[in-house]
């Protein structure tokens, strides 16, 4: 079996981080100031304690400084890896998309992307999932056997496809 890559820290495509970050800034700088603005109202109508916007809106608040908390310690340990940067092209590396088939011919294409972007729906599997990494370093004819919750499964290889450079070169 051929060396599986591996990559540092918590890989995400510039996209994914993008999301991170306008995910961000949007509870910094917009629902947060809303939330502390009725927080404040509220607390000028009297009674705290069965006033229902100023308990609602201190709950909200805290939930919102707990996702902004996460948000940014994610971001913090977030290596942004650009998968149409130059790299080995003919192996399945971090932001590939690769398209494989089982035994029946049933075919599935998947995207290798950060854990904090993973989609299944879309297609988008998290770098450190099972499937993920039993593709890693593939090549195209490659066969692997991978154990999954469902079962054991065999998927071979069909077609590897990096996004093109925004340079223009491939």
């Amino acid at each position: 079996m051929s060396e599986t890559p591996t990559v540092a820290g918590n890989p995400i495509t510039p996209h994914g981080f993008a999301a991170l970050r306008a995910r961000y800034d949007h509870l910094l700088g917009t629902e947060r100031p809303q939330i502390v603005e009725i927080v404040s109202w509220a607390a000028g109508n009297g009674d705290r304690s069965e006033n229902g916007d100023y308990l609602y809106g201190r709950k909200r608040m805290r939930e919102i400084d707990r996702e902004l908390a996460w948000l940014a310690r994610r971001m913090k340990a977030a290596r942004v890896i650009d998968p149409a940067g130059p790299l080995d092209r003919a192996r399945v590396l971090f932001g590939a998309t690769v398209e494989i088939a089982d035994a029946d011919d049933q075919r599935r294409v998947l995207t290798l992307v950060g854990d904090d972007e993973q989609d299944a729906s879309a297609g988008r599997i998290g770098w450190s999932a099972p499937l993920a990494r039993a593709l890693r370093g593939c090549r195209v004819g490659d066969v692997r056997r991978i154990t999954l919750p469902g079962g054991e499964q065999t998927w071979e290889v069909l077609a590897i496809r990096y996004p093109a450079a925004q340079d223009g070169t491939v």
